[in-house]
């Protein structure tokens, strides 16, 4: 589950993933719809870009190369090449070119492709922290494939455990939703 805080106008709207299923709930008018992975949530970040994303259950992937690529701060790494191919056609995209550090085994980089191979947009993962005692990304910018003037960016933060009582995640809940 995904709760928004900011912008002001999208504060306390909802986003469950349950299974294959992802739900959006807008208090305002107390509905909650079904939506694809797919769709566009805000700027070039979809749906499947901020819920969870099981790579291994959901991709198959293949070494594809050993190269020199840059990050988002045009620093050259060493990396692993790695394509990743749709497992089911339920996923966000049908094909992934990832690159990850062969030094540190982070991702650098990632390019997303539609079904018809159509190139959709490029991630780079940046500002990596340690949170809940792993190295993470804070910062993920996505650049749209068409038209390289049109980037978002997501920042990661304040990440802590929590015990999620198990009626958080069912659509019919989402009404009744309290976050403290």
């Amino acid at each position: 589950m995904i709760r928004f805080v900011a912008p002001a106008r999208d504060a306390n709207k909802l986003m469950l993933k349950s299974g294959n299923d992802l739900w959006f709930y807008d208090p305002s008018s107390k509905a909650s719809i079904r939506l694809s992975p797919q769709q566009r949530l805000l700027g070039q970040a979809s749906n499947g870009d901020v819920v969870t994303v099981n790579l291994a259950k959901d991709y198959k992937a293949e070494l594809a190369a050993e190269e020199d690529t840059p990050d988002g701060d045009r620093k050259v790494h060493r990396a692993y090449k790695l394509v990743l191919a749709a497992s089911t056609p339920d996923v966000t995209y049908h094909r992934i070119e990832m690159w990850i550090n062969v030094a540190s085994n982070r991702p650098i980089k990632a390019r997303f492709y539609s079904e018809s191979g159509r190139h959709l947009k490029t991630a780079y993962y940046r500002r990596f922290q340690s949170e809940l005692g792993v190295e993470r990304p804070t910062e993920t910018v996505i650049i749209d494939g068409l038209n390289p003037n049109w980037v978002t960016v997501m920042r990661f933060s304040d990440y802590a455990w929590r015990d999620v009582p198990e009626t958080w995640l069912q659509r019919d809940y989402l009404p009744r939703f309290k976050p403290e």
